[in-house]
């Protein structure tokens, strides 16, 4: 079962990534932008996602995808860890919010293989 050194591993894994205590828990931030964040009971992570797409996202997947009502209004949703099918899953849902928050000439360089899936 995946847990939060996974999200761990695999964040600081991508290029110029640091991991930052804020609000008592951990965060990984590219070019000083936050990209993922591992809540305090560390059963589920959260990760950029526009909001126009978010909606359709938990839609598909509601057992794994979620927005707290205290995020409704951010750019932000939450995967439960527990529901990710392996490493492989967890490394493209990373790197998708990595993406998001890196500079174009992070973004588009070529980044570690992905886990075994």
């Amino acid at each position: 079962m995946l847990d939060s050194d996974d999200v761990r591993r695999i964040a600081l894994s991508l290029p110029e990534t640091v991991e930052k205590l804020m609000w008592d828990h951990p965060t990984f931030h590219v070019a000083g932008r936050m990209f993922a964040t591992v809540p305090d009971d560390e059963t589920s992570f959260a990760v950029r996602c526009p909001k126009e797409e978010r909606d359709e996202l938990i839609a598909a997947e509601p057992s794994k995808f979620w927005v707290p009502p205290h995020e409704a209004g951010s750019a932000w949703v939450r995967a439960r860890l527990a529901a990710l099918e392996d490493r492989g899953e967890l490394y493209d849902i990373l790197v998708d919010s990595w993406r998001q928050a890196a500079p174009k000439r992070l973004a588009d360089a070529p980044l570690p293989d992905a886990p075994p899936r």
